[in-house]
């Protein structure tokens, strides 16, 4: 997913910054770009660009793009830890992190591109900002989260909306919306699962080293994933067009994201920074409709209402327990 290459911030600092309004700001800008990820992927599937490409190529392009970038980063937070003669870290705790980065990095990812195939950038970003169903359903199952009434119709908001959308919107129609749908619900779902085991990791290992050894350990993922249906040298094959939008996506929609929000939670706060964040399906329906030329019609607009008002409550309620 868009996001989960940008969960380094897990555990930023949360230092008050000198500039609110530059906070905010710098959050929905973060917001806006990790938005357009999904556009650039339709681009890519439907404009006629690149017809062979698939999901596992575009994120094998997307991966080549962003991953020094990560590194880098690792590598500086190696360095600094080296610095401070802190002890070196477990296999098996680095196993755990290696694990985790190929659920979120490489499974999440995987499947959301794949349901991309099938359904409009629009829907699959509503689709994605229900994860925290799924964050406070796992949570209460497993890691003894509270689950308030407050929380659950919160979340009932939120779904009715997809449920609208799906019976009466233009932005669900298609002969396989129901298949891309059930894959992008699965990226949501891996996505929340990725959040709540990478928490506890981030704080002991700390949010660069992680970053670099999840996105290491995808880029892995990726490749074997790539090299066991496909030849490296198809990759020489791809259209210009289609490697300049996957060096956006990686750029646009990635990096330059992942530190906005990063420097925005120094800031603001993650509190703050959720909140904001619920703008990015709207973002999404501007952008869809003005590149792609997507539909947009009034019962669209009624669930995507829902959808964020639910997500937006549920933050709330989210920022005032804590």
């Amino acid at each position: 997913m868009d996001s989960a290459m940008a969960d380094f911030s897990l555990s930023a600092p949360r230092e008050r910054a000198p500039s609110l309004s530059g906070g905010y700001l710098l959050a929905g800008a973060g917001a806006i770009l990790f938005s357009l990820k999904g556009v650039l992927v339709k681009l890519v599937y439907g404009d006629g660009a690149a017809p062979e490409v698939d999901a596992i190529t575009l994120m094998t392009l997307r991966m080549a793009f962003s991953l020094p970038f990560y590194v880098v980063i690792g590598a500086y937070g190696w360095k600094a830890r080296a610095a401070r003669g802190e002890p070196a870290f477990s296999k098996r705790l680095l196993a755990k992190a290696a694990l985790v980065g190929l659920l979120g990095f490489y499974v999440s990812s995987y499947l959301d591109f794949a349901g991309l195939q099938y359904l409009s950038a629009q829907f699959e970003r509503l689709i994605l900002m229900t994860y925290p169903a799924f964050v406070a359903l796992l949570g209460a199952a497993f890691f003894g989260a509270r689950l308030t009434a407050g929380r659950l119709a919160a979340l009932a908001i939120s779904y009715s909306g997809i449920l609208f959308i799906f019976a009466t919107g233009a932005t669900a129609k298609g002969d396989n919306a129901m298949l891309g749908a059930a894959l992008v619900f699965g990226a949501s779902f891996t996505y929340a699962l990725y959040n709540l085991l990478a928490r506890p990791l981030v704080a002991q290992i700390g949010a660069s080293i992680f970053t670099s050894i999840t996105t290491l350990a995808a880029c892995g993922g990726v490749l074997l994933h790539f090299i066991t249906q496909r030849s490296l040298l198809d990759l020489t094959a791809v259209p210009a067009r289609a490697v300049a939008l996957a060096a956006a996506m990686a750029i646009t929609s990635t990096v330059l994201p992942s530190f906005m929000l990063t420097a925005a939670l120094n800031r603001v706060g993650a509190q703050a920074v959720s909140m904001i964040g619920t703008i990015s399906p709207v973002s999404t329906i501007i952008l869809a409709m003005v590149i792609l030329g997507e539909p947009f019609t009034a019962a669209d607009a009624i669930g995507t209402t829902l959808v964020i008002a639910g997500i937006a409550i549920f933050t709330y309620q989210d920022a005032r327990r804590r």
